[in-house]
C-alpha cells in the first residue's frame, strides 16, 4: 500500500491566543508534520509565529487526556478512575440538577477562559437555558474594560485599523511583535510601517516594538491615564484637536478642556516619570497625524484603574477625529450571521442582568459575565447567595485569576466541579469529573465570532481526535439534553455552525471554502446617524455618570496601590511569545524555549541586591512570595521588575497541584482592592522586593 503524501489543508490558528493567522496545515496519516503561514491570509499575509508554528504538538502528548475521568480519592488528592461518556455526562448532570434543586439554578456557574470558538457561546447558551446568569470569565481584565468604556462613551469598541493606510500608530501597552491582541498581529502593523507610518510606543518596558519607535515613553506602571490626561491637555491647549468634529460630534467638550487643565506636562512628569517634552513632543505628533491608529493592549485593564485608563484614551480618539475613519479605530460591523442573543437564548433569561452575581456588586451595565472575584465571594461566603457548582472549559483559575489562594479555598469548598481539558492542569485536579476534549485541528469550529472585529474565520477539522476525546460544543450539547428540554439542542451538535452562518446563505462547507466573512467597511456613519450614545455623540463628559454611578470624566486620583517603603519595587508582567497565559508548559517545543519562568531585573537593581543573571530569586508582595529566575536586562526600569505569567510544572506532583504554589505570580495578586466598574483586580504595577533566593 502506498504511502500517503502530505496534503496541505487551509485553517486559521485558534487557542493559542485569540487567533486570527491563517494557516496552510500539512496533514500525513491522520497527523499533523507542519504548520505554516499562508501568503493570503487577510490578518497575517503569511505570518505566523513560532507557537502557531508548533501547534500540532498537542494533539500528539503521551499524557494528554484521553477519556473520562472521575474523582476516586479526596479532591486534589491526584487519584482517579476511567468512566464512560454516559457515566460522566449523567453523573455531572445529577449533580448540577441536585443544586439547582436545592439552592436555584443560579448556584451554578458556568466558567471559561478567553473566548477561543463558538464553543464559549454554546456555554452561554448551556447557561441560559439551565437558567443561571452566571458566567464566570477573565473578561474583567481581559477586553471588557476596553469594549464597554468604548460602548459607553461612543457607542462601539473602536478597533485599530491596519487594513486602510495610517500616518501614525500610537501602541499603548501593545507589543504585536511578541503576542496578539484579539484578532491584532504584527504583520498588517509592519506593513504600515514599512510604507511610512510613524511609530509612538507607550510601555514600561522597552519591547521590540519600541526600539523601532520613532518615540518610545517609558511610563511609570499604573499611570496611564494621567500620561493620557496628559495628551490631552496638550492637544486642547494648543488647539490642536479636531475642531469640526469636536462641534459637531462630541458632548462635552468644554467641560472635559477645564478637567484637564490640571493635567499639565510638568505635573504629568511627575506622576508618570515620562519627561514634559517627550509628552509634549507624542501629543502633538498624535494629533497632527491624519489618520493616526491607536493599538491598545491588554496591560491597560490589568489595574483597579481601568476604566479610567480606556475612558481617556477613547476621548483622546475621538477630539483627534480619529473614530470612524479608514486608518484609525474604527468601528467593525460584522457580516451576516446570526446575532448573539439569539445564539445563546438569551430570551429564556430575560432577567440576567439583574439576577447575575456582579448586579449585587454594582458593576457596569452590559458586563455580562462575572468577575472571578465576586464568585468567589459568592462561593466561599454565600454573598449575594451561595454558589456551590461549577462547569468550566478552556480555562485554568488557580493559576490565571487573582489571588490564587483564595482561587484554591473557593475550588476546594464547591460541592460539585466539572472540567473540560485536554491535560491535566492544576484546575482539572480539583475536578469531580473531567472531559477529555478534542482539539483544534480535531473539530469543526469558527473562530473571531462574537468579539467585535468584524469577521469570522473557518477553523475546519483536519485530522481525527483520539477515540474518546469530544469537542466542547459537542460535550454541552450532550449535557445540555440532559439538562434541560432536547428542543433547545441539536441531533447533530455541528447544527451550531449551520446556525450561525445561516443569515449569510453559506454553509459551513462553503465557508469554509472561502476562508473568512468580513463585514461591510461603513466608516463616518456618525454623520448620517450619529453615535449610538444616549446623546447621540461621543460622551467626553459622560451622560449617563449618574444613572449608572460613574465618573463624568476619567481622571488620575492615586496609585493602584499605596507606595510602600517596605516594597519599592514595582510588579509588572508581561505575556510570553511562547506561552497562552497558563496553557501548553506540556509542550516540548515551546518549554525548549522557555524552560523556566524569568523576571526581568534592571542592572543597577540586581547589583544592589547582589543578584546575577540566571540565579533564583525570591519576589515579595505583602500577598505572598514565589520564585523565578533573574533575567539582567536594562529593557525595565531600575524601579520595576517584570515577572513571567501564568507558570505551573507539569512535571510536578499531581497530588499538590504542579506545583502551583512555586512561581505563579498570581501568588503575589489580591482581591482586597477592585475597580468598581468592572470588578478588576491589580494584577500588575503592585509594590514588591527581592532578594537572592537561599535554598
Amino acid at each position: 500500500m502506498a504511502e500517503e503524501k502530505i496534503r496541505w489543508e487551509k485553517t486559521h490558528c485558534a487557542r493559542m491566543d485569540h487567533g486570527g493567522c491563517a494557516l496552510l496545515v500539512g496533514v500525513k496519516d491522520n497527523r499533523i508534520e507542519q504548520v505554516k503561514g499562508d501568503p493570503h491570509g487577510y490578518l497575517n499575509r503569511g505570518y505566523t509565529c513560532y507557537k502557531g508554528r508548533v501547534s500540532g504538538d498537542r494533539l500528539t502528548h503521551p499524557e494528554r487526556l484521553r477519556y473520562p475521568l472521575k474523582r476516586a480519592g479526596k479532591r486534589g488528592e491526584g487519584k482517579w478512575m476511567r468512566i464512560t461518556w454516559d457515566e460522566a455526562l449523567d453523573e455531572t448532570a445529577q449533580n448540577l440538577l441536585r443544586i439547582k434543586e436545592k439552592y436555584g439554578a443560579r448556584a451554578v456557574a458556568f466558567g471559561a477562559g478567553m473566548p477561543k470558538g463558538l464553543e464559549h457561546f454554546v456555554l452561554i447558551r448551556l447557561a441560559n437555558v439551565f437558567g443561571s446568569p452566571n458566567i464566570v470569565a477573565s473578561q474583567d481584565v481581559c477586553h471588557a474594560p476596553r469594549e464597554l468604556t468604548g460602548i459607553h462613551t461612543c457607542g462601539f469598541y473602536p478597533v485599530a485599523d491596519f487594513h486602510n493606510p495610517t500616518q501614525l500608530i500610537l501602541s499603548w501597552a501593545s507589543n504585536l511583535l511578541s503576542t496578539s491582541e484579539e484578532g491584532q498581529i504584527a504583520s498588517l502593523a509592519l506593513d504600515q510601517l514599512k510604507k511610512g507610518a510613524r511609530l509612538i510606543v507607550v510601555d514600561p518596558r522597552r519591547t521590540e516594538l519600541a526600539d523601532r519607535a520613532d518615540l518610545w515613553l517609558q511610563l511609570r506602571p499604573g499611570t496611564a491615564q494621567a500620561l493620557a490626561l496628559g495628551f490631552l491637555n496638550v492637544i486642547i491647549e494648543e488647539s490642536l484637536y479636531d475642531r469640526d468634529f469636536v462641534e459637531k460630534h462630541t458632548y462635552g467638550f468644554e467641560d472635559l478642556a477645564r478637567h484637564v487643565k490640571q493635567y499639565t506636562p510638568e505635573k504629568v512628569s511627575e506622576i508618570t516619570w515620562v519627561p514634559p517634552e517627550p509628552i509634549r513632543r507624542a501629543a502633538r505628533l498624535y494629533a497632527e497625524a491624519k489618520p493616526a491608529a491607536l493599538q491598545w493592549g491588554n496591560a491597560i485593564e490589568h489595574d483597579v484603574n481601568a476604566f479610567d485608563a480606556a475612558r481617556s484614551l477613547v476621548c483622546l480618539m475621538a477630539i483627534c477625529g480619529n473614530l470612524e475613519v479608514p486608518g484609525g479605530n474604527v468601528n467593525a460591523h460584522d457580516p451576516k450571521i446570526m446575532g448573539l442573543g439569539e445564539f445563546v437564548r438569551a430570551d429564556l433569561l430575560p432577567d440576567k442582568r439583574r439576577e447575575m452575581i456582579g448586579a449585587h456588586h454594582g458593576v457596569i451595565p452590559r458586563l455580562m459575565t462575572v468577575p472571578p472575584a465576586f464568585f468567589r465571594k459568592a462561593v466561599l461566603e454565600g454573598t449575594p447567595y451561595p454558589v456551590r457548582g461549577y462547569y468550566g472549559m478552556c480555562t485554568n483559575p488557580l493559576v490565571a485569576w487573582a489571588d490564587s489562594t483564595t482561587t484554591y479555598k473557593a475550588f476546594m469548598d464547591l460541592d460539585f466541579v466539572a472540567v473540560s481539558e485536554i491535560f491535566m492542569t492544576p484546575t482539572a485536579s480539583l475536578a469531580d469529573i473531567i472531559f477529555p476534549v478534542a482539539h483544534q485541528f480535531e473539530i469543526n469550529d469558527i473562530g473571531h465570532y462574537g468579539i467585535g472585529h468584524g469577521m469570522i474565520l473557518a477553523r475546519p477539522k483536519l485530522v481525527d481526535p483520539p477515540d474518546e476525546c469530544r469537542p466542547d460544543i459537542r460535550i454541552m450539547n450532550d449535557l445540555g439534553s440532559r439538562l434541560s428540554a432536547p428542543e433547545y439542542w441539536h441531533k447533530d451538535f455541528e447544527e451550531f455552525l449551520e446556525d450561525v452562518l445561516r443569515p449569510s446563505g453559506f454553509t459551513y462547507s462553503e465557508f469554509v471554502a472561502k476562508g473568512y466573512l468580513k463585514g461591510p467597511d461603513r466608516f463616518r456613519l456618525h454623520r448620517e446617524q450619529g453615535f449610538r450614545t444616549p446623546t447621540g455623540k461621543v460622551e467626553l463628559k459622560l451622560s449617563t455618570a449618574g444613572k449608572f454611578k460613574l465618573k463624568e470624566f476619567p481622571e488620575f486620583t492615586t496609585l493602584p496601590e499605596e507606595e510602600d517603603p517596605e516594597y519599592p519595587l514595582i510588579l509588572i508582567s508581561a505575556k510570553s511569545r511562547y506561552f497562552l497565559m497558563s496553557s501548553y508548559r506540556w509542550v516540548e517545543r515551546l518549554r525548549e524555549k522557555r524552560p523556566r519562568p524569568v523576571v526581568e531585573i534592571h542592572p543597577e537593581t540586581a547589583a544592589v541586591h547582589g543578584i546575577s543573571d540566571g540565579e533564583d530569586v525570591v519576589i515579595e508582595t505583602k500577598y505572598g512570595e514565589i520564585i523565578q529566575e533573574a533575567r539582567v536586562t536594562d529593557i525595565v526600569h531600575p524601579l520595576t521588575i517584570s515577572a513571567a505569567l501564568g507558570w505551573w510544572f507539569p512535571e510536578g506532583d499531581a497530588a499538590e497541584q504542579f506545583e502551583w504554589r512555586k512561581s505563579n505570580f498570581n501568588m503575589l495578586t489580591s482581591i482586597e482592592k477592585l475597580g468598581k466598574e468592572f470588578g478588576t483586580p491589580n494584577l500588575k504595577n503592585i509594590p514588591c522586593r527581592i532578594r537572592r533566593y537561599m535554598g
